[in-house]
């Protein structure tokens, strides 16, 4: 069944969402369940190793050289704190032990004569014990918060997942919109010259002898018709603008050039100003594409100024990128439009389409700039058009 197009994305139900989280948590929990220590064979046999070694080094030292045997004596530490850092506290606890049951046979046949040194030998031994246990707990517990971190970090992605489908439906929801305004704009703009070319059709049946009627009407047909086809052709560019053929642009020519063409067809009494910095701005961008944009806008300033006034196109070259505003003096747009006025078939004229906008604001975004407008303090408003410096992957 097809969609309708102000029907919204459905959003999953709270037993839904709560079956996805369990299955998430599981799967988190498996993940760290594998991830605790394992009982590495090769990490068991160098710890074993090192204690050997350490205990051999005891035991073939002779007993008058007691500087090697308190290196031997704290060398036991290493086997021990890599055991506790690989297998937490159990395998600390394991290498202690068993540092400790081939040391003890050392100290009682070498020092078992001197009794305090040989109580310190033994205090060395817990000291062994302690150290692995620590050290395993503080292992454990990093390892537990390495975990978790890792856990946090999968349920953000998932989120982030979840709410990238979200928008994805919002925007397909918001695109069949569009299509279902665009459809119903397209009847009602079409209707009304259908109706005057329909009642002039009924005329010329009975114009026979009047000429001058007939001559009125058929006029009427051929400004009707005009205005179809002006209307398709601003739909046709709105629903499958071509791509831009990227070549390097010169604002100041394409400015002089919209100067030039709206000067001829401009009211009396308006005057056109531009503002450019000495340099040469170049843009990256389809000529005539920004062209037909800025034309656009200052057609529409001009019309909006009956009794004349002062049209400002200036442009500058930011930190980013290259900014391009038409300022008028006209009697600007309510506030409460100014978000509508991108919209197709959005127009306050009479004899508009509403189309012209929308086809500047696609052009904008298909060069990878943004368009605004603005209401200015005194009266009139200001579009800007901001281009960044560089189109990257656009071409």
């Amino acid at each position: 069944m097809a969609t309708q197009p102000n029907e919204r994305p459905r959003s999953p139900s709270p037993l839904s969402r709560s079956r996805a989280d369990a299955d998430a948590l599981d799967e988190v929990t498996r993940s760290m369940d594998s991830e605790r220590p394992t009982w590495n064979w090769r990490a068991i046999a160098l710890v074993l190793a090192g204690v050997a070694l350490v205990s051999a080094g005891h035991y073939l030292t002779p007993r008058d050289m007691r500087l090697w045997h308190g290196i031997f004596q704290r060398l036991y530490y290493l086997p021990v704190v890599y055991a506790a850092i690989a297998f937490g506290w159990i395998g600390g606890l394991a290498a202690a032990v068993v540092a400790a049951l081939l040391y003890v046979p050392h100290i009682i046949m070498m020092w078992g004569h001197e009794q305090h040194y040989a109580m310190e030998q033994y205090a060395e031994i817990f000291m062994f014990l302690a150290v692995g246990i620590v050290t395993g707990v503080l292992s454990d517990r990093e390892r537990k918060r390495r975990n978790e971190l890792q856990f946090t970090a999968r349920k953000l992605s998932q989120v982030y997942r979840e709410l990238q489908d979200t928008f994805e439906q919002v925007k397909r929801a918001d695109r069949l919109s569009a299509i279902g305004q665009l459809a119903a704009g397209l009847a009602h703009e079409i209707r009304n010259p259908l109706a005057s070319i329909d009642g002039a059709a009924e005329v010329l049946d009975v114009a026979d002898e009047r000429p001058e009627l007939r001559k009125e009407t058929v006029s009427i047909i051929r400004k009707e018709c005009s205005r179809l086809n002006r209307l398709l052709t601003g739909l046709l560019d709105f629903a499958r603008p071509r791509r831009p053929e990227w070549r390097e642009v010169e604002l100041c020519r394409v400015l002089d050039s919209v100067i030039d063409l709206v000067s001829h067809s401009a009211g009396k009494g308006i005057r056109f100003h531009k503002e450019t910095p000495r340099e040469i701005l170049r843009l990256v961008g389809d000529q005539e594409q920004l062209t037909q944009v800025m034309l656009n806008l200052t057609l529409n300033a001009a019309q909006a100024m009956p009794e004349g006034g002062d049209v400002w196109l200036t442009a500058r070259q930011d930190e980013d990128g290259i900014m391009i505003q038409i300022k008028d003096q006209g009697a600007g747009i309510p506030e409460e439009n100014l978000d509508k006025i991108f919209d197709p078939f959005f127009t306050t004229k009479d004899t508009g389409t509403g189309l012209g906008l929308s086809v500047a604001h696609q052009i904008v975004t298909q060069h990878g700039g943004t368009i605004t407008v603005s209401r200015n303090p005194d009266k009139g408003i200001t579009f800007g058009l901001f281009f960044p410096q560089s189109r990257g992957d656009l071409a």
